[in-house]
C-alpha cells in the first residue's frame, strides 16, 4: 500500500513538473508554491514567509522570501483542505466539474504579492486574444490576501479584469468601498466594527485613558482613525498614539519600537493600550518594554498592561516569547467567529500518514520539512511528524472557518453556473459571472445560510478571548464574551475565565479620578477632556451620574438641592401650620378668649338689672362680646394651610367685628363728651345728632362697603412664594391699599374713643369707663401702630401670627379693661353692686371734691343782673311708654354733681345743659345735694325738681342760682 502511495505521488510530482514549464514563459513567469488540476481554478495567495532580503540592485529582480511562516502554511493547508472537501461534495459533483488552484506566497511583502497577482490576469497563454472563452484554465476567483495592505494592492490589479476577490483576513475598512474594489469580498466583518467592538468594551468597563499602537500601512492607520472617531465619541481619550513601521527590516524599525516603549512607560496612568499590530511587532515591542526596565532597574511588573489585541495577533501563541502574563498583564483579544476544526484536523492526520499532498505539489511543505532537517539525518516520518505539529500550533479556527467559507461560497457560485452548460470546456466560464453568481445568492456552509452584504462583507460579530495561563503555558483560546455588532451590545459566555474578565473592571485607567455624583468635570484649555478636575453642583444644580460635563438645573418652582448635591430635593410646603408650638398657643389664647367672653356674657345677662351691669352699658355690652367673638374667631382662621376662602373671610371678619366693638365704645365715649360740653349752642347739636344705634350702624356700614369693595375690585387670595429651599403658602391681601384703609378706619374710631373717653379720666374711679376706655383704645393704637413696621419688614411663616398677636392683645385689651373690672366687682364685691352704694359712693367722691372749691365772691358781685334767677334746664324729650331704663345714666350723676360743684358761679353767664336723667338718677342727685352739709352749698343756688305730673316724660331739673 505505501508503495502504491509512493508511485501515484511520484506520478502527480512529474505531471507538476511538467506543468511548470506551461506556468514559467520566457518571461520570467513565477512559480507557485502549491498547484492542482481541476476544471475551475481558484488562485490564492497566502504569506508563507515573513519578509524577503532587500538589495541594493536597482534593476528588476524576484527577492528572495526570508523568515518561513508557519501561519501561512496552516492557512494553505487549509484552502486545499477545503477545496478536495468541496471537490468530494455533491454540490460540485452533481455538475461533474472539480476545483483545482494555484498558490503563491507573497511574502508579507507588496511587490512580491503584486507580482504574483500577474500571474491570474496574463492574458499570454489566450493565444493573444481577448475572448476569454479561448484562454486555458484561466483563475476564476483569487482568495487572500491576509493582511490589508496586500489585500488593496491585489484589488486594485484584479478589478481591472473583474477577477472577483474573497479575503479570509483582510479586514481594513477601505475595502468595503465598492466605488473603488467592486470585486473584492471577504467572510469577516470590516475593521470599522471591530474597534466599534473595542470602544463598546473600554465604555463599559470605564476605560477612558487609553494608548494606542499600530502598524504603518492601511490596516493600521485605517484601525487608527476609525478607533480616534469613536472613541471621541463615547468620551474615551487616546493619551498616545505610535505608528511603528510595517517591515522590520527598515533602520527606523527599532527606533520607533524604543519610543513607543518610552512612550508607554512614561504614561504610568494609561493601564488600557488597544494594539493593532502584526504578531512579530509585539513580540518585538514586549522584549523591548522587558529590556528598559532592565536598563532603568524597575520591575517588571511596571509593564502590566491590559491589552486591547485586534484580530491579527489575538491568538498568536508566540507573541510572548519568554514572558509571562505576570510580566505583561492581560490580553483581551478579539478574533473573527470561530469554526469547527474537524475536517481540517483530519487532513491533517491524513497528510501526516501519507507525508504528502495527494493531489497536487506544495512546496511550502517540503520547505519546511527541509527547515526541520536542517542536521540531515532526520527520517521523512520523523520530518512529517514535527511539520504537522508545527502547523497544527499555527491552526487558527477563525481562519479556518473564514477560509471554509470562502471555498464553499466560490464551489456554490460555480455549481449554479455549472448547471445550465459544460463548464469542463476552455473558457465556459468567465470570473465576472462568477462575481455575479457571489452577490447574487447566498450559500450554505455547515448548515449555516450566509450572504454577502452591500459591501462585500459578512459580518457574524466578534469572539472576545482572554489570555491565560495554566501550568506555565499561556492559553488564548477561551471565548469569554462575544459582541454583537448589530446592536454594539456585548455577551459574557458561561466558560470559567469569563469571571476574571469582569474583575479586570476593578482596574482603573483614567487621566482623572472619576467626579462622583454632585460633581461636574471641567476640563483645563488645551487638553485632554478626560484631564480634568471635579467642581461641585453649585445651590439649585445637581449631578446624579459620574464623570457628567455639566450638572444639571433643578425646577426651581418646586425644587432645590445644596452645593454638591446629587438629586434635587422637593422643596417642603410651609404654613402657618395647627402643629406649629407657636400656633398651638396662639390658638389657646384665642380658645381662651372666646370662652372667657361667652362666661362674660352669661354673667351680664344674669346680672342685666344691677347697677353695675346698667351703668356699663346694658344691651350694648353684649353686642360687644358678641363683635369680640368674632374677632377671636378672625384670628382663628390665621393658622392652618390657606385656602380662597380663610383668605377672604379673616380680614373681613376682622375688620368688621373689631369695628362693630369700638362703634359701641365710641357711642360711650360721645355720651361723656357731651357731658361735659360747656357750650349750649353746642350741646343742642350734639343732643340732635346723638343717635347710639344710628352712629352704631353709620361706622359699622362704612367698614362693611369698605371690605365689600375690596373684595369685588381686588379681593385677597392665596399664592405660594417660591423661597430657596421651601414653598411659602399664605394669603395675599390683594390690595394692601384697602387692607391699609380698614385698619386705618378702625384707628380712626379708636382714636376719636380716645379723645372723647380722656375728658372724663377724672369722674369717680368705680363708675367710671372713661379711663378703661382710654387704656384700652391706647393699647390697641399702640399695638397697632407697631404691627405695622413688624408686617412690612417680616417675612416667612410667622407672618399671619403677627397680626394674630396683634388681634389678641387688642381683644384681651378690651375684655381686661371693660368688662374684667365689672365682673370682678359682680362676683367678690356685691356689696359694692347696689344704689345704695352707688349713691354712698357719689356723695363721697362729692364731698372729697367740694373741699378743694374756693368760690370767688368778687366774681359774684360783678354779675350785670342782681336778684334774677337764671335757670338751667334740659328740654322735654318724649319717652317711650314704658319705664325707661337707667342704662348708662346712673354713671351720669356723680358728672353732674361735680359740675354743679365746680362752677356754681359760672352758671348765670353760661347756661349749662345736661343730658336728661330718668327719675331714678335724678332722685340720686337730689338726695346727695340734701346730705351735703349747708356749708359745702352755695347760697346762691337753689335746686328745684319739676315733674310732669300723669306723664312719663323726661322730667327737668333746673338750678336757679340768686345772685345777692
Amino acid at each position: 500500500m505505501a508503495c502504491m502511495s509512493a508511485a501515484v505521488y511520484l506520478l502527480i510530482m512529474m505531471s507538476f513538473i511538467m506543468l511548470v514549464p506551461a506556468y514559467a514563459s520566457m518571461e520570467n513567469r513565477i512559480q507557485p508554491g502549491a498547484a492542482a488540476p481541476g476544471d475551475i481554478i481558484i488562485g490564492a495567495i497566502f504569506p508563507n514567509h515573513e519578509a524577503v532580503e532587500k538589495t541594493s540592485n536597482y534593476s528588476p529582480h524576484t527577492e528572495q522570501c526570508i523568515k518561513f511562516h508557519g501561519r501561512g502554511l496552516a492557512d494553505t493547508l487549509a484552502l486545499i483542505n477545503a477545496i478536495e472537501t468541496m471537490n468530494k461534495s455533491p454540490i460540485l459533483g452533481d455538475v461533474g466539474i472539480t476545483m483545482g488552484y494555484r498558490i503563491y506566497d507573497d511574502c508579507s511583502d507588496i511587490s512580491t504579492a503584486l507580482r504574483a497577482t500577474a500571474e491570474f490576469t496574463r492574458q499570454d497563454d489566450c493565444g493573444g486574444g481577448t475572448n476569454y472563452s479561448s484562454c486555458y484554465q484561466p483563475v476564476m476567483v483569487v482568495v487572500g490576501s491576509t493582511f490589508s495592505e496586500m489585500s488593496i494592492a491585489i484589488a486594485r490589479q484584479l478589478t481591472t479584469r473583474m477577477i472577483p476577490q474573497i479575503s479570509y483576513s483582510s479586514s481594513a475598512v477601505i475595502l468595503s468601498d465598492k466605488s473603488r474594489f467592486p470585486a473584492f469580498m471577504r467572510t469577516i466583518p470590516n475593521d470599522m466594527y471591530q474597534t466599534g467592538g473595542m470602544v463598546r468594551l473600554l465604555n463599559a468597563y470605564g476605560w477612558n485613558w487609553v494608548g494606542m499602537i499600530t502598524t504603518d500601512g492601511d490596516y493600521g492607520r485605517s484601525a487608527l482613525d476609525n478607533f480616534v472617531t469613536q472613541a471621541t465619541e463615547k468620551g474615551i481619550c487616546v493619551a498616545f498614539k505610535e505608528i511603528l513601521p510595517g517591515p522590520l527590516t527598515r533602520q527606523d524599525a527599532w527606533s520607533a519600537i524604543r519610543r513607543a516603549t518610552r512612550t508607554i512607560l512614561k504614561n504610568h496612568k494609561v493601564k488600557v493600550i488597544v494594539a493593532f499590530m502584526k504578531p512579530t511587532h509585539i513580540l518585538h515591542l514586549y522584549k523591548e518594554l522587558r529590556s528598559e526596565l532592565l536598563r532603568t532597574g524597575q520591575p517588571l511588573e511596571s509593564m502590566r498592561r491590559i491589552w486591547v489585541a485586534s484580530d491579527s495577533w489575538s491568538a498568536s501563541n508566540y507573541v510572548h516569547g519568554d514572558l509571562t502574563l505576570e510580566d505583561i498583564g492581560h490580553v483581551v483579544g478579539f478574533n473573527f467567529k470561530h469554526g469547527s476544526l474537524s475536517s481540517f484536523n483530519q487532513y491533517l492526520s491524513r497528510l501526516g500518514d501519507t507525508g504528502h499532498d495527494n493531489k497536487g505539489y506544495n512546496y511550502f511543505l517540503e520547505e519546511l520539512k527541509t527547515q526541520l532537517n536542517a542536521s540531515g539525518d532526520a527520517g521523512e516520518a520523523e520530518l512529517v511528524s514535527k511539520a504537522i505539529e508545527i502547523i497544527r500550533k499555527y491552526t487558527y479556527a477563525d481562519t479556518i472557518l473564514s477560509t471554509e467559507m470562502a471555498v464553499s461560497a466560490i464551489a456554490q457560485a460555480v455549481a449554479v453556473i455549472c448547471r445550465s452548460r459544460d463548464c469542463k470546456a476552455p473558457g465556459a466560464v468567465q470570473p465576472w459571472e462568477v462575481l455575479r453568481a457571489l452577490w447574487m445568492r447566498p450559500f450554505w456552509h455547515n448548515e449555516k445560510k450566509y450572504k454577502f452584504d452591500d459591501k462585500g462583507d459578512i459580518n457574524l460579530g466578534y469572539d472576545l478571548s482572554l489570555w491565560r495561563t495554566e501550568k506555565g503555558i499561556i492559553h488564548n483560546h477561551d471565548i469569554v464574551a462575544m459582541y454583537h455588532p448589530h446592536n454594539n451590545s456585548l455577551t459574557y459566555t458561561d466558560h470559567s475565565t469569563t469571571k476574571q474578565l469582569l474583575d479586570l473592571k476593578k482596574i482603573v485607567s483614567k487621566c482623572s479620578n472619576s467626579c462622583v455624583p454632585g460633581e461636574f468635570k471641567k476640563t483645563a484649555e488645551g487638553q485632554h477632556t478626560c484631564c480634568y478636575e471635579c467642581i461641585n453642583c453649585t445651590e439649585n444644580y445637581y449631578s446624579n451620574d459620574t464623570d457628567m460635563d455639566q450638572c444639571l438645573s433643578c425646577d426651581s418652582k418646586t425644587e432645590w438641592s445644596p452645593e454638591g448635591s446629587s438629586k434635587c430635593i422637593t422643596k417642603t410646603l410651609q404654613f402657618f401650620s395647627w402643629q406649629d408650638s407657636f400656633a398651638v398657643v396662639l390658638l389657646t389664647l384665642a380658645a381662651l378668649g372666646i370662652l372667657l367672653v361667652l362666661l362674660v356674657s352669661a354673667l351680664f345677662l344674669q346680672q342685666r338689672n344691677t347697677p353695675i351691669v346698667r351703668a356699663a352699658g346694658g344691651p350694648l355690652c353684649q353686642v360687644i362680646l358678641f363683635s369680640l367673638v368674632g374677632s377671636f374667631i378672625s384670628a382663628i382662621l390665621f393658622v392652618g394651610k390657606p385656602n380662597i376662602f380663610q383668605c377672604k373671610a379673616r380680614q373681613v371678619l376682622f375688620g368688621l367685628s373689631y369695628t362693630l366693638c369700638v362703634s359701641c365704645i365710641l357711642e360711650k365715649s360721645l355720651k361723656i363728651l357731651f357731658a361735659f360740653q360747656g357750650n349750649p349752642g353746642l350741646q343742642g347739636h350734639l343732643q340732635r345728632l346723638y343717635q347710639p344705634y344710628v352712629i352704631i350702624g353709620g361706622c359699622v356700614g362704612l367698614q362693611a362697603a369698605t371690605c365689600s369693595c375690596w373684595l369685588v375690585l381686588k379681593s385677597p387670595f392665596k399664592n405660594v412664594i417660591i423661597l430657596p429651599t421651601t414653598l411659602l403658602e399664605e394669603c395675599h391681601e390683594g390690595s394692601y391699599v384697602a387692607f391699609g384703609v380698614m385698619l386705618g378706619y378702625i384707628a380712626v374710631l379708636a382714636f376719636v374713643c380716645f379723645v372723647c373717653a380722656f375728658k372724663g379720666r377724672k369722674l369717680p374711679q368705680k363708675y367710671n369707663d372713661a379711663r378703661f376706655i382710654t387704656f384700652s383704645m391706647l393699647l390697641y393704637l399702640i399695638s397697632w401702630v407697631l404691627f405695622i413696621p413688624v408686617y412690612v419688614t417680616t417675612s416667612g411663616v410667622y407672618v399671619p401670627a403677627i397680626e394674630m398677636v396683634v388681634i389678641l392683645i387688642s381683644n384681651y385689651g378690651i375684655l381686661s379693661c371693660h368688662f374684667f373690672p365689672k365682673c370682678y366687682v359682680i362676683l367678690f364685691r356685691k356689696e359694692q353692686n347696689t344704689k345704695s352704694a352707688f349713691k354712698e359712693h357719689v356723695y363721697a367722691y362729692c364731698k372729697k371734691s367740694m373741699k378743694s372749691l374756693s368760690v370767688d365772691d368778687t366774681s359774684l358781685k360783678q354779675q350785670k343782673s342782681i336778684d334774677q334767677p337764671y335757670i338751667i334746664s334740659s328740654p322735654p324729650l318724649s319717652l317711650p311708654a314704658t319705664e325707661p331704663q337707667m342704662s348708662g345714666e346712673v354713671d351720669l350723676v356723680p358728672r353732674l354733681l361735680l359740675s354743679l360743684m365746680h362752677q356754681p358761679a359760672q352758671i348765670p353767664t353760661h347756661n349749662r345743659a345736661f343730658m336728661a336723667l330718668s327719675d331714678l338718677a335724678i332722685t340720686m342727685v337730689l338726695e346727695v345735694l340734701s346730705k351735703l352739709p349747708s356749708t359745702l352749698k352755695s347760697p346762691d343756688t337753689q335746686v328745684h325738681y319739676f315733674r310732669a305730673s300723669g306723664t312719663h316724660s323726661w322730667s327737668t331739673l333746673s338750678i336757679v342760682t340768686q345772685q345777692r
